[in-house]
């Protein structure tokens, strides 16, 4: 097995809100990777005392544990438990109702000698590679279904789409969304390769239309997952007239996971 981890905070004076793990059990039979995108909160929203890395730090960290210490339990169960493990030490301090309470996007996926596993929820990207080399992308789009005449204020995302029925869903403080997020199982043998990305490094694909999900596994597979970064901040710069970017920020946290099996 073979693996690479590269995140890149979108702004070196703030700090990464992306969270990234690969883990491996002691017995060598497996593994799991573990890839959230932290949701940043408007500046005038101050709803908890924790930081969102403070938040992605304590659910990718039991994300991680879980899912190699606890093979009874699927990917659903893992992510609820770790929600309410992490919403635990802080529902004392914090409004946990607040729709900006810290919350992410996750991709986690877990390996075994018999089968791969994988759990999508919000828009960060899992990239399963066949050992043909036919790329399936695991994406979980209702963020992208959503009509972007809706998405006019963070006010109005947050009273009516933001883990709301007929709008979106984010790992934030509530366990029961873990029952919503696109998960699978395919035999290990028809797993060669798992790439998994935040919306940072997807947009090489998702804005920047530079090639397919299976041109970008191509590309990291060859050059790596630093080169595919590199490439989207170039392109960032490149758009000055933001026809591409819109409003979205400049430069977003970028995070790459690339395993071979």
């Amino acid at each position: 097995m073979r693996s690479e981890l590269i995140s890149v905070p979108g702004d070196p004076a703030r700090p990464d809100e992306d969270y990234a793990s690969v883990g491996l059990p002691a017995s060598g039979q497996g593994g799991s990777i573990v890839v959230l995108d932290g949701v940043t909160p408007p500046a005038s929203d101050p709803d908890c005392l924790h930081s969102v890395p403070w938040f992605t730090a304590r659910l990718g960290g039991a994300l991680g544990e879980l899912s190699v210490s606890r093979r009874d339990l699927t990917l659903a169960e893992i992510l609820s438990r770790a929600i309410t493990r992490t919403a635990d030490a802080h529902r004392t301090t914090c409004d946990l109702s607040h729709p900006r309470t810290p919350q992410a996007t996750v991709v986690l996926a877990r390996w075994s000698p018999e089968s791969v596993e994988y759990l999508v929820l919000s828009d960060s990207v899992l990239l399963v590679g066949s050992p043909s080399g036919a790329v399936t992308a695991v994406l979980d789009d209702r963020l992208a279904r959503v009509p972007r005449a809706l998405l006019t204020s963070h006010a109005v995302v947050d009273s009516t789409l933001r883990n709301k029925e007929d709008g979106f869903f984010t790992a934030a403080a509530d366990p029961a969304v873990a029952a919503l997020a696109v998960t699978g199982s395919l035999p290990r043998s028809e797993v060669h390769t798992l790439t998994a990305l935040t919306d940072g490094a997807a947009r090489w694909v998702e804005k920047f239309d530079e090639g397919t999900w299976t041109d970008l596994a191509a590309l990291v597979r060859k050059e790596g997952a630093e080169s595919l970064i590199t490439r989207v901040r170039a392109l960032e710069r490149a758009d000055t007239d933001r026809k591409l970017l819109g409003t979205s920020k400049t430069h977003d946290d970028a995070t790459v996971v690339h395993v071979e099996l």
